[in-house]
């Protein structure tokens, strides 16, 4: 999305020495500073909370039966589970209330943006708070700080991973926020999850084996490969992978944050799934640590999805998209599941591998790779520009943004 700054206003009369008195400064001041402030301060549309609720029941549901109901899980696994959610339910309408608190603030320092995807229409002319992704980070950041208080003694070995855990995601947050400020080039925003994902790699204490498949058994000779150094290697370049492809898949009212929600959805259901068939305490553990970090993530991001959902009242900013791909990578990795993890991404894998040739300068890029848009219609066209979003475009025709929004997250849930 399009953001636009204020800049000062030039003049041709700084040459020129005015005698002004102190009041006709302040008078001044006064009759300059208020129209912004009233325009500025137009109250955001309220959160969509009919969508918000059956979207939950949808993919929380399965999640809780077979949490109660489905397998037989430690009593106290479910306990700390039980004082997450709780915690998590908080959060989720502590950023409802702080989002459109939030939005006067941004609007003030000028960040904002307007919607390319309804230029020509009214709707595209209305200055949208941007970056409103810092909301949810600190939310989940209180969150998951207070929790530690409920679960974790302080001399456990767990506690290293998981303050090294929110280490990094609170490193991204910061740079994806300096990154809404400062709009540095992409090859920068590669670069800057490869310095956040360090706290993490440097706590890691889990496995560095992979398992190979029966087929390829006999030429390779074993059944478990110890990877040692490389295997944290290619755990650095998933979260460099994981952070950078929410960014690029984007560009819809909805499509980063329900992306995110679709994701973490899986990733809850997946580790409530291995905790149950499993009797390793510590295996149970690594997927139980998953647990306290993503279910904060979907609350705090269902919160943001009711103002982000399609017709969008806030953009979420780099600093959600980098927040939210950083916190799956550590997530993945500190939960021992990285290579499920991709499986989960597969969406967002075509969509870089998509955009490979444009990322890599291998054909022009353009600052904003969206659809056409025709105000006559209310339509989007897919562009030649690699993205999924293009491509879904060119395949199945014409959609409104809202169509072809849910029609990207049915896709993703198809590929889990």
């Amino acid at each position: 999305m399009a953001r636009k700054r204020a800049s000062k206003p030039t003049t041709t009369e700084d040459t020129t020495t005015t005698t002004i008195t102190k009041e006709e400064i302040l008078t001044n001041n006064k009759e300059i500073k208020h129209p912004q402030e009233t325009n500025n301060d137009q109250p955001i549309a309220p959160p969509k909370k009919g969508f918000i609720f059956k979207l939950s029941l949808l993919l929380i549901a399965p999640y809780f039966y077979l949490l109660f109901f489905h397998y037989q899980i430690q009593h106290d696994l479910i306990k700390s589970i039980l004082i997450n959610a709780g915690l998590s339910l908080v959060g989720f309408f502590l950023t409802v209330k702080m989002i459109p608190v939030a939005s006067k603030y941004v609007l003030r320092r000028n960040l904002f943006g307007y919607d390319i995807n309804k230029k020509g229409t009214p709707q595209g002319t209305v200055k949208v708070p941007e970056s409103l992704g810092i909301v949810v980070a600190v939310v989940f950041m209180v969150l998951t700080i207070v929790f530690q208080f409920f679960t974790f003694a302080p001399d456990s070995n767990w506690l290293v991973e998981y303050n090294a855990a929110l280490a990094s995601i609170c490193f991204m947050t910061l740079l994806g926020f300096i990154d809404d400020v400062l709009d540095v080039p992409w090859r920068v925003k590669l670069v800057l999850p490869s310095i956040a994902a360090l706290p993490l790699l440097m706590a890691y204490a889990g496995h560095t084996t992979i398992i190979i498949p029966k087929p390829l058994i006999p030429y390779v000779g074993l059944k478990v490969l110890d990877l040692g150094f490389i295997y944290k290697i290619y755990m650095w370049f998933l979260a460099i992978f994981c952070t950078n492809c929410i960014n690029i898949h984007a560009g819809l009212n909805g499509l980063e944050v329900g992306q995110t929600v679709v994701i973490a959805s899986a990733i809850l259901i997946h580790n409530v799934m291995q905790i149950g068939a499993s009797s390793d305490p510590e295996y149970q553990q690594a997927h139980a640590f998953s647990v306290y970090l993503v279910q904060p993530l979907l609350a705090t991001s269902m919160a943001l999805l009711s103002y982000n959902w399609y017709p969008s009242s806030v953009f979420v900013g780099d600093t959600y998209t980098y927040f939210a791909g950083m916190t799956m990578a550590v997530v993945g990795i500190l939960g021992h599941f990285s290579e499920t993890l991709l499986i989960f991404f597969l969406a967002q894998v075509l969509n870089f591998l998509l955009s490979v040739p444009q990322l890599f300068g291998f054909r022009h890029c353009p600052r904003h790779r969206l659809p056409r848009f025709d105000p006559q219609t209310g339509l989007l066209t897919g562009t030649d520009d690699g993205t999924l979003v293009n491509f879904y475009l060119r395949m199945f025709g014409r959609k409104s943004e809202n169509s072809l929004c849910v029609h990207l997250l049915l896709v993703q849930v198809i590929y889990l």
